[in-house]
């Protein structure tokens, strides 16, 4: 299902190109630099808004609260508890054992949720209907970063007056404007 955070025809009117020479190109690096930034931010934004296939989540219990990784969440369809390690679930009923409160499921119970082994099953819709536009354009800012191979600093050095060296310094680092927006995206649950 993967969806892609930007297409095409929105990365090459961002960066302006008219011609279709780097077409091949852009297609490749979308669905990888989507890949990777979903990966970074550990979560998909897009995949599981209102669709027909929902998230669903496994978790153990032992706190008050079930922290949903697919932020915003819009709908939750079922809440299901479990006392065979996951091979049946049977439903929990919302305002009597649980209730939504913005991301998360809490428990209505003074004990919380209590601690089973894939104990409760969440399934639900949640992420954007469209990608926000500053998640969007470091999405594009960093296909653009992969398309001019700008994974190493160029460092001029004169050698004489007549010789320039570059030197390639390689570097792990995402750009600091691209890892700024990233890092706001991401999710918080461990």
């Amino acid at each position: 299902m993967a969806l892609n955070l930007t297409t095409r025809a929105e990365y090459k009117t961002h960066a302006g190109i008219n011609s279709t020479t780097y077409d091949a190109q852009i297609d490749a690096l979308i669905p990888r630099v989507s890949d990777f930034v979903k990966n970074y931010c550990r979560r998909s934004f897009v995949d599981y808004y209102l669709t027909s296939t929902p998230k669903v989540e496994y978790f153990n219990g032992g706190f008050h609260a079930l922290l949903l990784k697919e932020t915003p969440v819009n709908t939750i369809i079922s809440v299901q508890k479990s006392t065979d390690y996951g091979q049946t679930y049977t439903n929990l009923t919302q305002y009597t054992d649980w209730v939504k409160d913005g991301d998360m499921i809490m428990s209505i119970s003074a004990y919380g949720f209590e601690d089973r082994l894939r104990g409760y099953k969440v399934t639900y819709t949640g992420g954007y209907d469209d990608v926000p536009f500053d998640l969007e354009l470091a999405v594009m800012d960093l296909i653009s970063y992969y398309r001019k191979n700008d994974g190493a600093v160029h460092v001029n050095r004169d050698i004489t007056p007549n010789i320039t060296q570059i030197q390639y310094v390689a570097t792990t680092n995402l750009p600091a404007h691209i890892k700024r927006v990233l890092d706001q995206y991401m999710s918080d649950y461990v």
